[in-house]
């Protein structure tokens, strides 16, 4: 587990706190300031300044970056998890898969083996 900054907070994100950052983030995409793979320095620049002013919370940029990392991992397992499936939906209520408890328990065995 990584350690935290003296003096530092941890950074606490709830689903408003993450949906208004992904907000931001693709704003910074659209706005071209994440040309390959990376933000640019004007984008981290941005994206500090309208995280911290429209939550007024006062990440640092490792913070960000760290969120940006587990929402990219998260991301990747989601789409593994869906790949080349069928017969499954979206609940938008619960926000969540709705797929038969059959296809849940597959799924579980497989990522149990890992």
């Amino acid at each position: 587990m990584g350690t935290q900054k003296e003096g530092c907070a941890p950074a606490s994100w709830d689903l408003d706190t993450t949906l208004t950052y992904c907000d931001i983030c693709i704003r910074e995409i659209e706005l071209g300031n994440r040309p390959t793979t990376h933000f640019t320095k004007e984008g981290w620049k941005n994206l500090l300044k309208n995280f911290n002013e429209r939550t007024g919370r006062t990440y640092d940029r490792n913070q960000l970056k760290n969120k940006w990392d587990q929402l990219k991992k998260d991301w990747k397992h989601w789409k593994d998890l869906l790949r080349g499936e069928t017969g499954i939906g979206w609940n938008p209520i619960k926000k969540t898969v709705d797929a038969s408890n059959d296809w849940w328990n597959e799924k579980l065995q497989v990522s149990l083996k890992f």
